[in-house]
């Protein structure tokens, strides 16, 4: 089982991006209701859509979900979307002041992210040097 828990994380996690990734573009799930506007995060959000940053965002979380779904490239994939998933979680604390941090998708995605990059440390320990 421990050897097939990071191919089933990787899998979540890369199901998760590419689903949301794909939403963007696709709409197919429910658009939750915005940030009330002139608010911090109602104006960050539309600075990257208006200037077409949030669709590069989404090409990222698409192909980097991909990516670490399949395990011969997750750790390229993990890469790929780290600074995805830390710009998700500075927002959340920033912005939002941390009430979106109990939110089930940032706690997955931080989780499992976490989780990843732990079990292939040691093959992430040699850009540390």
């Amino acid at each position: 089982m421990k050897d097939k828990a990071p191919a089933i994380a990787g899998g979540i996690l890369g199901l998760a991006f590419i689903t949301f990734g794909l939403n963007h573009f696709l709409n197919f799930l429910p658009t939750p209701p915005g940030p009330p506007e002139g608010s911090p995060p109602a104006m960050f959000f539309g600075a990257l859509i208006t200037t077409g940053y949030f669709g590069f965002i989404k090409t990222i979380e698409i192909l980097g979900g991909i990516l670490v779904a399949i395990p011969k490239t997750r750790n390229i994939g993990l890469l790929a979307l780290g600074p995805v998933v830390v710009n998700i979680l500075a927002f959340q604390v920033f912005m939002t002041g941390g009430a979106g941090l109990t939110q089930a998708p940032v706690i997955l995605v931080s989780t499992l992210s976490a989780y990843l990059l732990w079990s292939a440390r040691g093959k992430f320990a040699g850009l540390l040097n």
